[in-house]
């Protein structure tokens, strides 16, 4: 028999939303939190036929807990057990039976229920509740129940509930191409709450926020219990270790809830005590679960809001600061039954600058699963799809990219039998393709265990730092949480570093994947991750920056010395079976994330720094015990703003793998190309021939014999250098330019050489070479004196020579300059025996002299050396004499002999 029910406050607009889908299809329901519409309208709908006959009510929550919660106590309230008319379905858990009507899910089942039956044929009524939260699969589920609607089911009716919603937009939404949505609203029943701000607090002082208020209160004669919201199950711990002793003094239970707690903990926060509780909550608490008897709320204000990055393909989690809808809905479990009141641990101003709701997960979520939902459910292009909020293009295309990588989808968005078989599994697309593979590479046992510990939260505390090197977290996770299965754990202190709640967790998870594959594999699983299994190697033995051999060596034994002072001894290699096994594993992680590539060093402070394929970098997690290996794929990576740090990519799960698999598995994805460069020291072009995936480098080889690109890369050097680099003489380039410039203005059409024609002829001189040294052998100046050949042949040296022949024997050389004409200099007595001073040009243009003492210093500069013969000379050799009486000075310097030219 049926227990009476309580009066709440939705029961007044039942009869609206009754006559409501009696008359349209579609309706929005807004109700805050307690007011009773989770629990009486589905049965309402069902009690009054308006499924149809043999068809269930289907009501979709977003959170594992509030689909089991709402349940429960919808079957309580007909006085069944769960399971019969009322019923559950989450992932890998379920009570239902052939008799129910009612069923509680999952946001994210109806789209596997759709694969199964893509018309609903045994659903009438589709229910969205909690829609405000705007889960990713939430508005997935809504734009699918309305196409399906406007289509094949246009008897479906769709009901959306919210507490705190902008209704407009979803009523439009409803509306577009059929009957109006109609828009019904519950007042509920809310008590009055005080709002009391505290101030600004940090996130790095929430813990301490939090005790402060719970003081507070305390000394404020609390007598019911205290919700506490805060962003998640860390700060959660350290709140719970502030509050600890408080809450002990004053008979307070502290009780925490999140969704990585197992379901009988989180029922111990929801319900009813014997003593007073302080439930420190994430924003689980919201909406998704109604408490009893909770008279104060502490607000910290905050959320962890994950987020993924379509350029980078890194999720990331970050905390941030709740909206005021949000704000609103922490308040009012204040005032459920009571007038009540709310500490928020912010200030008013903070408060009111806050957005007025929270962006929804479709703006900031990774759309690869949705995407591969929508291809199985023949919509080709998830851009033409009607969404009821359109996700971002960038976000719609890496997704795509996705999906394409992991053979799931074709080029003409069908999904290939590949993708068909993921389909079958409840997991992100990457795990699936996981698993996928396992059972292809026959290690079905070793994928379904690492997709349940990639696809489930961590398994260890966060504070976790591993003291082992090995080739992969998965492994090692999975080969302690099976010891802890054959010890027969069953309380939840932690062990070894192994949180026994999730890890069970993963077991469960991991037997569900087994059932749901193929055919059942015949590894021992005992044997797969057994202890026999020796995953640790010593680190004292092996620094972490140490190259891993590859190849067969790799399997190596690594030596392990107990005492220094006795001979190392081999640790027992392990069987080739499960090398082979755990190999098999590794690629199969490479075929799922493939994408997650990187290239491992070790920095000055003993850190590993990661260089992620197509760029970015990120930090080795010191929880991951891939210490060594140079190749390794990033399997869980999260960027998290850290402090004053900044933004950090994290990688907590990796996995050594051999840089041979991606030459053997991704051939199209390696990129052969020639690297050259200009070697300064040695004045050479220096190449190697190089093998990357996607920025990576895996090979380098120096080249035998360069390739044809090495003349540019000369060529650049070389002019960057300049053409004077590469004649004996610096000031010889300069020299003939001034040379070709004279003659040119004494002879029409002459060919002038300046830098430029200079830096062409060097270019061309690179052509086939690629030292500095071959291009100095090829003789620049040569080869620009070649240039003036022919018709003006000879003509540069016969009108501007470049050394002048005195009586003596004496070669000078003749100096060319811009704007000034020739020149020599030599000792005044180089010049007895001439006179009349030389000229060029064929005579035409005199050279300037520049009479030198025997000191070297000019004593006269002319053209005319007859004239200073005539007028200057006697003069100057009467003082000349007089200072070098050992030079000859005489009387005729025409008829004179010059001296001897000097050695």
């Amino acid at each position: 028999m049926a227990p009476p029910r309580p009066e709440l406050p939705i029961d007044a607009v039942l009869p609206d939303v009754l006559a409501a889908l009696r008359v349209g299809r579609s309706l929005v329901v807004e109700a805050p939190p307690g007011a009773g519409k989770t629990t009486r309208i589905p049965l309402a709908l069902l009690d009054a036929g308006l499924a149809g006959e043999g068809l269930e009510v289907l009501v979709l929550q977003p959170r594992r807990i509030a689909a089991r919660m709402s349940a429960q106590r919808v079957a309580e309230t007909i006085g069944e057990p769960i399971g019969r008319r009322v019923g559950y379905q989450v992932r890998f858990e379920s009570a239902v039976s052939p008799a129910t009507r009612l069923r509680f899910i999952t946001e994210g089942l109806l789209s596997r229920k759709l694969h199964a039956d893509p018309q609903l044929r045994d659903v009438g009524v589709v229910i969205l509740d909690e829609f405000h939260e705007r889960h990713l699969d939430g508005d997935l589920g809504l734009a699918l129940v309305r196409q399906l609607q406007r289509g094949a089911r246009p008897d479906l009716a769709i009901v959306v509930m919210s507490a705190t919603l902008d209704a407009a937009p979803v009523q439009r939404y409803l509306s577009e191409g059929t009957a109006p949505c109609a828009r019904i609203t519950s007042a509920g029943r809310v008590h009055p709450v005080t709002i009391e701000h505290q101030g600004a607090t940090s996130e790095a002082e929430l813990a301490s926020g939090v005790l402060r208020a719970f003081k507070q209160l305390l000394d404020d004669d609390l007598d019911g219990d205290v919700l506490v919201f805060l962003p998640g199950a860390r700060e959660i711990q350290q709140a719970a270790a502030a509050c600890a002793g408080l809450a002990a003094h004053a008979r307070v239970q502290i009780f925490p809830l999140h969704g990585e707690l197992p379901p009988e903990q989180q029922d111990l926060a929801l319900r009813p005590c014997p003593h007073r509780k302080l439930i420190l909550s994430t924003n689980l608490a919201e909406t998704s679960v109604t408490i009893d008897g909770v008279v104060a709320v502490i607000d910290g204000g905050l959320v962890r809001l994950p987020a993924h990055d379509p350029w980078t393909g890194i999720a990331t989690l970050s905390v941030a600061k709740i909206s005021r809808a949000s704000a609103i809905q922490r308040a009012g479990r204040a005032g459920r039954t009571r007038p009540g009141r709310c500490l928020r641990l912010y200030s008013q101003a903070d408060h009111d600058r806050r957005p007025e709701f929270t962006p929804p997960e479709v703006a900031r979520a990774d759309l690869s699963a949705a995407l591969l939902d929508l291809h199985a459910l023949t919509v080709a292009d998830p851009t033409r799809f009607a969404w009821f909020e359109a996700p971002p293009p960038a976000a719609l295309q890496a997704a795509e990219a996705l999906l394409h990588r992991l053979g799931a989808v074709d080029p003409d968005g069908r999904v290939t039998p590949r993708g068909q078989r993921m389909l079958r599994f409840p997991l992100h697309p990457r795990l699936a393709r996981l698993v996928v593979d396992g059972q292809d590479r026959g290690v079905t046992a070793l994928a379904c265990g690492a997709a349940a510990l990639l696809g489930e939260r961590g398994v260890r505390p966060g504070n976790h730092q591993a003291h082992t090197d090995a080739d992969a977290d998965v492994l090692v996770d999975l080969a302690e949480i099976d010891a802890m299965r054959r010890r027969g754990q069953a309380d939840d202190t932690p062990r070894g570093g192994l949180l026994p709640g999730p890890a069970r967790r993963v077991l469960q998870v991991r037997d569900q994947l087994l059932r749901l594959c193929d055919r059942p594999d015949r590894e021992d699983m005992s044997e797969t991750t057994g202890p026999e299994r020796q995953v640790a190697k010593n680190m004292s033995q092996a620094p972490a920056e140490a190259p891993r051999p590859t190849g067969p060596a790799r399997a190596e034994p690594r030596p392990r010395t107990a005492d220094p002072t006795q001979p190392a001894r081999a640790e027992p290699r392990p069987p080739a079976t499960l090398l082979a096994r755990e190999d098999a594993l590794r690629r199969a992680l490479l075929a799922a994330f493939s994408d997650r590539v990187a290239l491992a060093r070790t920095d000055s402070s003993g850190g590993r720094v990661l260089a992620l394929a197509d760029g970015g970098a990120a930090r080795l997690s010191p929880a991951s015990v891939v210490r060594s290996a140079p190749w390794l794929l990033a399997l869980s990576v999260e960027q998290r703003q850290e402090g004053l740090r900044g933004t950090q990519v994290l990688v907590r799960s990796a996995c050594a793998i051999e840089p041979d698999w991606l030459l053997d598995d991704f051939t199209d994805e390696i990129v052969a190309s020639d690297q050259l460069s200009f070697n300064p020291q040695r004045e050479r072009v220096e190449g190697r021939s190089e093998l990357r995936y996607h920025g990576l480098l895996i090979d380098s080889t120096p080249h035998r014999k360069l390739p044809p690109g090495a003349s540019q890369i000369l060529r650049d050097a070389a002019l960057a250098a300049g053409p004077a680099r590469f004649v004996g003489e610096p000031e010889a380039l300069s020299e003939l330019f001034a040379r070709t410039a004279f003659v040119a203005a004494h002879v029409p059409g002459f060919p002038a050489l300046d830098e430029a024609a200079a830096r062409d002829a060097l270019a061309e001189l690179c052509d086939g070479r690629s030292s500095f040294a071959e291009l100095r052998a090829a003789d620049l100046q040569g080869t620009l004196l070649a240039r003036i050949a022919g018709a003006h042949n000879n003509a540069l040296a016969r009108l501007a020579p470049s050394h002048l022949q005195l009586p003596g024997g004496r070669r000078l050389a003749v100096h060319y300059e811009p704007g000034k004409p020739p020149w020599v200099a030599s000792r005044l007595q180089d010049f007895f025996g001439l006179a009349r001073g030389p000229s060029v040009a064929d005579g035409r243009v005199p050279v300037v002299l520049h009479l030198l003492a025997p000191n070297g210093r000019a004593e006269q500069v002319t053209t005319d050396l007859a004239g200073f013969w005539d007028r200057h000379y006697p003069d100057l050799r009467r003082s000349l004499m007089r200072r070098y009486p050992r030079h000859p000075w005489p009387e005729d310097p025409r008829s004179a002999a010059p001296p001897a030219p000097r050695r």
